[in-house]
């Protein structure tokens, strides 16, 4: 049985459109698909704008338990903003894996 997970139609899409998806591009896509500023999603997430903006633009990172914390705020996926902020640590520590996460 092969168990080797694929993208999504869509996720393959728009990484054509924009480059692979980071769990900053993630969030700044909700948040402008909504049409929030930062200020705005920085307070339902508890952050600061700036934060915000540090997330977005991949200069600050996220533990997975606040990147499942933000996805039940923002009602997204756990799976993918956890995959999403576990990925970003393993590509900082220029680790060259794929990261995969599954609901237990």
């Amino acid at each position: 049985m092969n168990t080797k997970r694929t993208k999504s139609d869509a996720v393959l899409f728009l990484e054509r459109l924009a480059g692979p998806l980071t769990f900053g591009s993630l969030l700044e896509s909700i948040r402008e698909g909504e049409g929030w500023s930062q200020e705005r999603m920085g307070r339902q997430l508890h952050v600061s704008r700036a934060h915000l903006c540090d997330l977005e633009k991949g200069r600050r990172s996220v533990s997975p338990e606040r990147a499942a914390r933000f996805a039940k705020v923002l009602r997204y996926s756990e799976a993918q903003f956890v995959q999403l902020a576990l990925q970003q640590m393993v590509d900082s520590a220029g680790l060259h894996l794929s990261v995969a996460v599954r609901a237990a």
